[in-house]
């Protein structure tokens, strides 16, 4: 397996991934899968400073994807970002997530980032148990926040931190090469 940053030729495969998540689970609080050119979009507007990376096999076919947003707009919370991962149906449970997991927050520990969260829909006992395994620590849940498949979805908040505690931070840097 390797690990790659994502691009836009990858766009289709993602969208692809992402599909069944949208159609078929509260794991994600979008109603319409986007297509290939929407999910170009988000990665070209992440690009510079939130990674996106992707897995592939020998032959290249993508397994699996995780990238790092945002994880709110106002100013004073840039030095957090949102991590999440998605893995290709039916390749779960073969370390495909994790060996995307791992280069993500190294990564965004090198850009300086301070903290990273993971909100997930719940119940979900295998995002729990693994971004417990990368050391995030439940901090809060909203409780029926999210409207989907015909009920109320409670979102639970994990939080890991990315830095020591500095103050003041340092601004996040740019990814390389962007």
């Amino acid at each position: 397996m390797r690990i790659r940053a994502a691009g836009a030729g990858d766009a289709a495969a993602i969208a692809e991934i992402y599909h069944p998540y949208v159609a078929e689970t509260v794991i994600t609080f979008e109603d319409e899968a986007p297509g290939a050119e929407a999910v170009g979009d988000r990665i070209e507007a992440a690009a510079g400073l939130y990674p996106w990376m992707v897995a592939e096999d020998e032959d290249g076919f993508i397994l699996g994807y995780a990238y790092a947003c945002a994880f709110r707009a106002r100013s004073a919370y840039r030095f957090s970002v949102e991590t999440t991962v998605y893995v290709r149906r039916g390749r779960s449970r073969r370390g495909v997530g994790s060996s995307l997991y791992r280069p993500l927050l190294a990564v965004l520990e090198a850009q300086g980032f301070a903290q990273a969260v993971a909100a997930i829909s719940l119940p979900n006992d295998e995002s729990v148990g693994f971004h417990e395994r990368f050391g995030f620590v439940r901090t809060g849940t909203y409780a029926g926040v999210g409207w989907k498949l015909g009920r109320w979805i409670d979102v639970g908040l994990w939080q890991r931190p990315l830095a020591p505690a500095e103050t003041p931070p340092r601004e996040p840097r740019p990814l390389p090469d962007a």
